[in-house]
């Protein structure tokens, strides 16, 4: 056999044994194992938690020990738990008239919140986008609300009374009253601070009023608002307790005066452990809605 037949019999064997070869197999990345992966959750929320629950049992300590002593004014811890054990358990009890378990007063106190804050955050974001967009207005109004807002919420009661003649929308008037200043001030700032850029643009394509508003101006201005709406929210629980004190009926503002009218200092600092963790929640609340809404850009 001569040596070009041999090198064409070579080839001929190589080539269809490299074409069936074995396809190169694609290494994916391997996943930690679930073990792994529950402990760094649990290291993160262990960084979270453990410090502040030393603070507080370190507090706890404090407290327990200057007011175990007799003639303290104060009771300790150990007491305000004996004393109000039986509202822990049964916070849903109800024997008519006022005599209710926390849950009821602390409901009502909500809803009196959720529909004050509700109309304070839709007139707020309304006269904010109002004040930031038209100069006139901002110079016609702005004043009148950096007045407006240095009024103790307490010092509306009256009036509200006197108008409405009745506590529910009362409350609800200072509610409404409190919290929308922060609303209106914040998204007025965050119009005017949206670029020049964004305006360009939006004359460019011919936006209308209403596709500038939902497309321009809430996405640029929303970390703005989120600001304002987390001060209204906290504005509103503090408005709500002090003005319950005074209006009566079932509420967590007015279960605190009645303690104190009847000398039961341990289900007051009850009262005030629930409402520093509901105002704490809601505060978390607008805050985790703000982080969704402007995809991160909101202060936490």
């Amino acid at each position: 056999m001569s040596m070009p037949a041999m090198k064409t019999e070579l080839t001929a064997a190589i080539v269809p044994a490299a074409a069936t070869a074995a396809p190169v197999v694609t290494m994916t990345p391997k996943r930690p194992p679930r073990a792994e992966t529950y402990a760094k959750m649990a290291k993160e929320a262990a960084v979270r938690v453990v410090p502040p629950l030393i603070v507080l049992a370190l507090l706890l300590l404090v407290w327990e020990l200057v007011c175990r002593r007799a003639g303290s004014a104060l009771p300790p811890p150990s007491r305000v738990f004996k004393d109000t054990k039986e509202l822990i358990l049964d916070p849903f009890f109800d024997h008519g008239g006022i005599d209710k378990g926390l849950f009821w007063h602390l409901s009502a106190s909500l809803q009196r919140v959720a529909l004050g804050y509700s109309l304070a955050a839709i007139a707020g974001i309304a006269l904010g986008t109002l004040v930031g967009q038209s100069v006139w207005a901002m110079r016609g109004l702005d004043p009148l609300f950096q007045v407006l807002r240095t009024i103790p919420p307490l010092a509306w009661l009256p009036l509200s009374l006197a108008a409405f003649r009745d506590g529910q929308p009362s409350a609800i008037f200072v509610i409404f009253i409190t919290s929308v200043w922060p609303i209106i001030i914040n998204t007025a700032v965050g119009i005017r601070n949206i670029p020049q850029d964004y305006r360009n643009v939006a004359a460019v394509v011919q936006l209308n009023p209403l596709e500038f508003f939902a497309k321009i101006m809430i996405p640029a201005a929303a970390p703005y608002m989120f600001t304002g709406l987390r001060i209204g929210i906290g504005l509103s629980w503090l408005a709500i307790v002090a003005a319950e004190m005074l209006i009566g009926g079932v509420g967590i503002g007015f279960f605190i005066w009645d303690a104190w009218n009847s000398s039961h200092i341990s289900e007051i600092i009850l009262a005030l452990f629930y409402v520093g963790i509901i105002g704490f929640v809601l505060d978390r609340l607008i805050a985790g809605l703000g982080k969704i809404v402007t995809r991160g850009t909101a202060a936490n």
